[in-house]
């Protein structure tokens, strides 16, 4: 699995509780004053996933206050671009003459360099997912990526929602990746999060080409993933939804050793295979969960799955331990 530690305050004395998360924090991002009237019986969680030199860190508090001063930056900048992504919960940030308020599914940016205050809402606990990237990962310059801090930035469409979808899972289950995988993720992060940024700067024309293709290849493989259902979804038809041409479609996945129909069908037998294991699905007729999945041929389904996973799915559904397939990868 990935390099991960899991810190819960309810691990420590109650005393000691605030005092370690400061710390632990303050690592995790930048060197901060925490403020809060929950001091005397902290509870909050915090994982820190490490991939590469990026650090993902989903966690939960109550109501807190930061404090990024200008003598904690001159004591200490990471050099960092911060991104949280708000799961549920309300926070406001401060940057000297600006605020900007985040809610469930809003991307909220911070720079290391700069000082700032953030308030989360005191009615309830935030839940949220925290991004630390070095600005030289980023595949715009600083001082024109920079531009966004303070900018409303949404998880809910187009890259923002690739993005979160990214996000969501891999801190969903670590266990499925192995160590060396943390520096490929690293690098699909960093992608996302300057496609986004450029998204918004209106910007896309400043993007290296190598960074074009990476974030054009996961936005045309979340499109598939989404329309599996669809019998009709050839790469003819995804290359004309992505609006590019069948040759540029296919040299998309050539990079990546696949082809498009392949990675259709292997994503449409993995959708079926948890459906033969789901015990809410177990009175679902086989034909119609592979129906579901864009398999028109009941026949040709078997024959599918089988070369797939080394049995039917009629004995894969009785005895699921009997083939287990490869984690299909966040991107």
């Amino acid at each position: 699995m990935l390099n991960e530690t899991e810190f819960r305050t309810e691990d420590l004395p109650a005393g000691e509780r605030f005092e370690a998360w400061e710390e632990l924090l303050s690592h995790a991002h930048a060197p901060m004053h925490q403020t809060t009237e929950f001091a005397a019986d902290f509870r909050a969680h915090v994982r820190l996933i490490e991939l590469g030199e990026v650090v993902v860190w989903p966690a939960q508090w109550p109501h807190l206050t930061f404090h990024r001063t200008p003598r904690l930056i001159r004591q200490s900048d990471p050099e960092h671009c911060h991104l949280s992504l708000c799961m549920s919960g309300n926070a406001v940030a401060q940057w000297q003459r600006s605020e900007a308020a985040y809610h469930a599914y809003d991307f909220h940016v911070t720079d290391t360099s700069i000082p700032y205050d953030i308030m989360t809402d005191p009615r309830t606990p935030i839940t949220m997912i925290g991004v630390e990237v070095p600005k030289t990962l980023l595949g715009l310059p600083w001082g024109r990526a920079q531009q966004i801090v303070g900018r409303g930035l949404s998880g809910r469409e187009g890259v923002g929602a690739l993005l979160a979808q990214f996000l969501t899972g891999v801190t969903g289950d670590t266990s499925v990746y192995r160590p060396a995988d943390g520096q490929r993720l690293a690098w699909v992060l960093s992608d996302l999060v300057t496609a986004l940024f450029a998204q918004a700067l209106e910007a896309e024309g400043e993007l290296a080409p190598e960074a074009r293709t990476r974030t054009l290849a996961l936005e045309v493989k979340s499109f598939i993933r989404r329309n599996l259902r669809d019998a009709d979804l050839t790469p003819s038809s995804v290359a004309a939804a992505r609006n590019i041409s069948r040759g540029h479609l296919h040299r998309l996945f050539q990079a990546e050793g696949t082809t498009v129909a392949a990675f259709i069908r292997d994503q449409r037998l993995e959708a079926a295979r948890r459906d033969l294991t789901d015990p809410g699905q177990s009175g679902t007729p086989i034909h119609a969960i592979a129906a579901r999945w864009g398999f028109r041929d009941h026949a040709t389904f078997t024959r599918t799955f089988r070369s797939a996973y080394g049995v039917t799915p009629r004995d894969y559904r009785h005895a699921p331990v009997l083939a287990g397939p490869a984690a299909a990868p966040a991107e």
